[in-house]
């Protein structure tokens, strides 16, 4: 047990992770306009990666959510180069904007990430 708490610990302290939407979120609609790559999106709601970045690629992708809001993991960048905190996490009302565990990035993946999408 004190080896996986030390694993889980290293790998905090050296990767971010993107954000995710639980299923407790109640579609109110405050993360959408805090996200500064355009990353969420309501439920049903197609997107592309071109939709608030410099990106050119305006490609329709099929919804992630037919139930309720969902940050696109290619263009979630947990803010790094904007804030200090993900900005939707910081306005949710009911705390389901956590760390999605099967996305991990480190910072610097992030940051290259948020050029790309800024160029």
């Amino acid at each position: 047990m004190i080896l996986f708490v030390k694993k889980v610990l290293i790998l905090h302290k050296f990767s971010t992770m993107a954000i995710k939407i639980t299923d407790d979120c109640i579609n109110c609609e405050a993360c959408e306009a805090e996200c500064p790559n355009n990353a969420i999106y309501a439920p049903e709601e197609n997107w592309r990666f071109s939709d608030g970045t410099s990106m050119k690629d305006d490609t329709e992708n099929q919804y992630l959510s037919d139930e309720f809001f969902y940050i696109v993991t290619d263009k979630c960048t947990e803010c790094k180069g904007f804030n200090e905190e993900p900005a939707c996490a910081e306005v949710c009302p009911v705390d389901c904007c956590v760390p999605d565990e099967d996305n991990v990035e480190t910072e610097d993946e992030l940051l290259t990430k948020k050029e790309k999408l800024h160029a």
